[in-house]
């Protein structure tokens, strides 16, 4: 039995300066991140977060709002190792921002709204995630690129056919982060079972909207979940950004939570390419286990991006009807994003 190892906390050491200052000594690498999308409502608490992990010691925060310059300097102010640089401007301005790094977290693009449609989302952000994945080509083209973007199942591969253009793509450094649906998957059975939500790990499989979101409960282990507890639980975890959305009464969607998910993502992607050994984390990116091109699940971490996509373990009858019931819907998201690019 396999199980996704992403935490919802515990995501670095205890944020103190002597832990700080053993962690840096034991390290063997630095790392420069950049945020694209740095002054939206997932860009800033994600930056801040990234400031706080000590494999990053160069974070250069880039968007279009002139105000990202003063972001970085308030980050800047935090008692923290490593430096933050804020760039605004256009797409030659990205370029300078995105030179040299080894790492890319992308949340860029306009956040869902209420009755915004998938696809409503992807004729605004499409073009925008074009622009970066060209900047990146040229800038980085050896970073490991990690696409929040929204729809994720549609941006992760526009991103990957412009750089299959550009000559740059490497399947095993593009993913889709998922880690958000993991996150809330760990949260809400632990709130079911009566666990501490830091011991849960729930693997999710699939896409990241709607139905394509496919919480494995089959695979949590101890779990007393009765028929109705799964079919509650897959529900929930499958659209629990409509849950935030309305509660924040159409005032904006899912930030915090996401920032949180992006910088644990990055995290353990850094980790792995720093030499940490058996670091496994659910991911969207470039796969064989099953029809889909693309698709979300526990891939296994190294120096170099993927070393391995684990083999998806067996479903309950529950699940597999699940899968199949998402797997029109799925394949569709990414055509769309595909044609997005090859169809100019």
């Amino acid at each position: 039995m396999f199980k996704s190892v992403t935490r919802s906390a515990k995501v670095f050491p205890q944020i103190t300066l002597g832990s700080l200052r053993q962690f840096h000594a034991s390290r063997r690498n630095d790392y420069k991140a950049t945020v694209v999308g740095a002054a939206g409502g997932i860009g800033q608490p994600l930056s801040m977060l990234l400031k706080y992990n000590p494999l990053i010691t160069d974070l250069s925060l880039y968007d279009l709002a002139p105000v990202t310059p003063g972001v970085a300097a308030d980050i800047g102010h935090i008692n923290v190792g490593g430096s933050s640089v804020g760039y605004a401007g256009d797409e030659t301005v990205m370029k300078e921002a995105l030179k040299g790094s080894d790492i890319v977290i992308v949340p860029a693009g306009v956040p869902r709204q209420p009755g915004m449609t998938r696809d409503d989302l992807f004729k605004i952000n499409g073009g925008i995630v074009e622009g970066i994945a060209n900047a990146c080509s040229e800038s980085c083209p050896d970073a490991f690129y990690c696409i929040i973007s929204n729809p994720v199942n549609s941006t992760v591969p526009i991103f990957a056919e412009v750089l299959k253009k550009n000559g740059t793509y490497n399947k095993n450094k593009l993913f889709g982060v998922t880690t958000l649906d993991v996150v809330r998957a760990n949260t809400f059975v632990a709130e079911n079972q009566g666990w501490t939500v830091e011991d849960v790990s729930v693997p999710v499989i699939g896409g990241h909207a709607g139905i394509t979101i496919l919480p494995l409960l089959s695979q949590v282990e101890n779990a007393n979940f009765s028929e109705e507890d799964v079919k509650a639980l897959s529900k929930r975890i499958a659209f629990g950004g409509d849950e935030v959305v309305k509660a924040k009464a159409g005032n904006g969607s899912a930030t915090l939570s996401m920032a949180h998910a992006a910088a644990v993502f990055a995290n353990r992607v850094l980790q792995a390419a720093n030499g940490e050994q058996d670091v496994v984390e659910c991911a969207f990116v470039d796969s064989h286990v099953c029809e889909a091109p693309f698709f979300a699940s526990p891939v296994k971490l190294g120096k170099d991006g993927i070393q391995e996509i684990l083999p998806l373990p067996e479903l309950s009858e529950w699940e597999k009807g699940l899968q199949k019931e998402m797997m029109p819907e799925l394949l569709e998201q990414i055509k769309t994003g595909a044609d997005f690019i090859l169809n100019r």
